[in-house]
């Protein structure tokens, strides 16, 4: 894989404690970024910070707006790659309780927007000049195209692309990029709670007959934070092996 210069660039990801955020962490740690691990704690993150060797970890809870102001002071990042996120109950919407799509909305939207604003403020108090600030948000192709027995996840991760857009906008002369990756499945932890029929009938509907690997989307995040994507903002890269359509 080709090696982007990230030397001297602090870059916090979110539920770095494993699967799609501790891949990252590790190429963004490959390619020379000062890497820092936020999960909500336990065995599992003190792990990924052990196999990262000179990472910092943190226990931060990303609907917790307050902790995740703190720790972004603490960790005055050039760039936030915001991976936490839960999959939530894989039912119809007539049989989802409230209660629960409100948990997925503020865990996956509201902590995207905790997140990203407390990662833009950070940024913004750094120097103008080769500021270089990058956010990039974890979408999900069901939140281009909704995907039945999933709205309140495809909801949330549709809201996830409108705030990307609409922070773009905001910060794009502040020399501040503002992306969403937008995967299919991949194999982790979130995928091994569905069903076997669940699971064929994602597969199905991706035209290279496969999930995305961990270290695809680690690749894709790794170049959106590099200086090389200076002028791509506002923009939902996709990573779906042929299934999105727009």
């Amino acid at each position: 894989m080709n090696r982007h210069d990230l030397s001297g660039r602090r870059i916090v990801v979110t539920g770095g404690a494993g699967g799609i955020g501790l891949a990252c962490a590790a190429r963004l740690a490959r390619d020379g970024a000062e890497v820092e691990l936020w999960d909500l704690g336990g065995a599992a993150l003190d792990a990924a910070r052990g196999g990262l060797p000179g990472a910092v970890a943190r226990a931060v809870d990303v609907t917790d707006a307050g902790a995740v102001d703190a720790a972004m002071a603490a960790a005055r990042p050039r760039g936030v790659v915001h991976c936490a996120g839960i999959l939530g109950p894989v039912v119809a919407a007539t049989e989802l309780d409230a209660a629960d799509f409100r948990r997925l909305v503020e865990v996956n939207l509201t902590g995207s927007f905790v997140v990203a604003r407390a990662a833009a403020a950070e940024m913004l108090r750094l120097p103008r000049d080769g500021r270089s600030g990058r956010i990039v948000l974890m979408g999900s192709i069901q939140g281009k195209e909704g995907m039945a027995l999933g709205a309140a996840y495809s909801a949330a991760k549709a809201g996830v692309v409108a705030l990307a857009k609409s922070m773009a906008k905001e910060l794009a002369a502040e020399d501040i990029c503002v992306n969403v990756v937008s995967p299919v499945a991949a194999e982790t932890a979130m995928a091994r709670q569905i069903t076997a029929a669940r699971r064929a009938d994602i597969l199905s509907r991706i035209p290279s007959g496969r999930f995305v690997e961990l270290e695809e989307i680690a690749s894709m995040v790794a170049w959106i934070c590099s200086p090389e994507a200076s002028f791509s903002t506002g923009a939902v890269f996709d990573l779906s092996g042929g299934r999105a359509t727009y």
